[in-house]
């Protein structure tokens, strides 16, 4: 699993920065990807990415301020001309709905695959067999949303080595084993998951918060997060100028990933002032409070793994 941003800068872009947009590539066996907020340019940037709208799954936007809304119409359309773009669920905050219906109505677009708009409520938003989606409210000048992505806890691995031992080669019983199935083989033995699969690996946590001031909400949303994303508009000692904005600092982002008992804290949506020298010395001024904490550029890759000694892969 991995995190992909997209676009990193707050409010409009920079000659590096394109404005707010990320995705979160998901494991096998779905391997494709869910993208969180979505402004202008979006669609570009995926260009350079490797990923391609037909492995689309879900879009979770959260709030209606355009650096994180006016790509969305333009890669809706695009997605029409990718072969095997399939259904497509697309969350966000009331009001969302009416926005691409009126764009739709009056630039004539029809999509050539469904789209589901939801538009969410604090609570499970989405579940499926492996992930459930939690969104509740923060603190800005609109209404918006922060999204906790919970992965739900997988079976263990394969003892391959266990297996070879039992004289049954690599093939379709090693599916079903997988899948928690038990197996009979041609000689008639039996062989149950738990004799050849260790104990099941703990989901991981995803927290993506939209913009916001420092608020109960995000502390939730992020508490024991695996990794956590949260915007770092302005520098430290700069409280007053972000609280008056609906934002928050870098020390305050990193506070509330201490609160919450986060394990790594990413920090996006920089204020054009601060070009990639600026932004690495707050971080380092950040670290002073919450020790691993990155910053996001756009098109860089984090990869959320299982801790150390439970999982070696995705």
């Amino acid at each position: 699993m991995q995190l992909k941003f997209l676009g990193t800068s707050a409010g409009r872009p920079t000659k590096t920065r394109n404005v707010t947009s990320m995705a979160l590539c998901l494991p096998e066996p779905q391997c494709g990807f869910w993208l969180f907020d979505c402004g202008e340019g979006t669609q570009h940037r995926l260009l350079h990415s490797g990923l391609k709208l037909n492995k689309m799954e879900r879009i979770f936007i959260t709030h209606l301020h355009g650096d994180h809304l006016y790509g969305l119409p333009g890669l809706l359309s695009s997605r029409t001309y990718f072969e095997g773009a399939g259904p497509l669920q697309l969350f966000g905050p009331v009001g969302l709905k009416a926005y691409l219906e009126c764009i739709f109505h009056y630039s004539g677009v029809h999509l050539g695959y469904e789209l589901e708009i939801i538009e969410v409520a604090p609570g499970v938003v989405a579940a499926d067999p492996r992930f459930v989606v939690e969104a509740a409210e923060l603190e800005h000048r609109l209404p918006c949303f922060g999204y906790r992505i919970m992965e739900q806890p997988q079976l263990g691995q394969l003892n391959l080595a266990a297996l070879a031992g039992m004289g049954i080669p690599p093939g379709p019983h090693y599916g079903k084993l997988k899948r928690g199935e038990t197996v009979t083989l041609e000689d008639g033995r039996t062989i149950a998951p738990a004799d050849v699969v260790g104990p099941p690996l703990p989901g991981r946590i995803v927290t993506i918060l939209g913009d916001t001031k420092p608020c109960d909400n995000a502390v939730l949303l992020a508490k024991d997060a695996d990794l956590m994303v949260h915007e770092a508009t302005f520098a430290g000692g700069l409280e007053e100028k972000a609280a008056n904005y609906g934002h928050s600092t870098f020390r305050q982002a990193a506070e509330i990933a201490r609160e919450a008992g986060a394990k790594r804290l990413v920090v996006t949506h920089f204020s054009s002032r601060y070009d990639d020298a600026a932004v690495q010395e707050l971080v380092e001024d950040a670290r002073h409070i919450f020790a691993n904490t990155e910053a996001a550029a756009d098109l860089a890759e984090f990869a959320i793994k299982r801790p150390a000694g439970e999982y070696s892969g995705q």
